[in-house]
């Protein structure tokens, strides 16, 4: 009963976000689109013609965002566990990224090219043990800086999703280890009662 509950709030707080009302009206197929729009519009990471990665990608409105930011000249890799309708200029694999084959295809794909952007909004399957889940969001932000930090440009910079908890200031003392600058984001689309927030890493050290 109060799985169903919990349930039916969800549904009616989603239905009547205006988030998600305005995503449906300008074509974008999430409501994370407008998280991505406010970090972009701050830190400038979205130049035209970027090589960008999208790690967490589907359904998908992250890479409607990179695609309408950096236009036709980019090259766009995404990559998610759950299936994903095509985004016209993006390449997207379906796949789980903690598999080193997975990860062996994309970085085939990127041909040794640069990567100026790596986005994360990666988050784990929950089991709804909250420990057990906030050290998975962890381990995946782990392997998502240790992709960035091997594939970024110098003065390439790096977006990840990670949950405010065990794990998040150890986790944020590695990437300023990594990084020469990072910055805590918390968009205005990003809801009040969620712990998520977004680390923003500016000019990958040299490894």
């Amino acid at each position: 009963m109060k799985k169903n509950k919990t349930s039916r709030a969800w549904v009616h707080d989603h239905v009547n976000d205006p988030w998600v009302q305005r995503a449906q009206a300008e074509g974008f197929r999430a409501r994370a689109a407008y998280k991505l729009l406010e970090i972009d519009e701050r830190d400038h990471l979205l130049r035209p013609g970027a090589v960008v990665v999208d790690l967490g990608a589907a359904p998908g409105s992250w890479c409607q965002v990179a695609v309408k930011r950096c236009g036709a000249k980019a090259r766009i890799f995404a990559l998610d566990l759950l299936p994903m309708e095509p985004v016209a200029g993006v390449e997207f694999i379906q796949g789980d990224f903690t598999e080193d084959a997975v990860l062996a295809d994309l970085e085939a794909r990127l041909d040794g090219a640069g990567v100026d952007v790596v986005l994360s909004d990666m988050a784990p399957n929950l089991s709804g043990v909250p420990t057990v889940d906030q050290a998975r969001s962890v381990h995946l932000c782990e392997l998502a800086l240790d992709f960035a930090v091997r594939h970024l440009k110098p003065g390439g910079q790096f977006v990840v999703k990670i949950f405010q908890g065990e794990g998040f200031m150890a986790y944020r003392k590695q990437m300023e280890g990594a990084f020469a600058s990072v910055q805590v984001r918390k968009p205005k689309a990003s809801r009040d009662r969620s712990a998520e927030v977004y680390l923003v890493g500016k000019g990958p050290r040299k490894v």
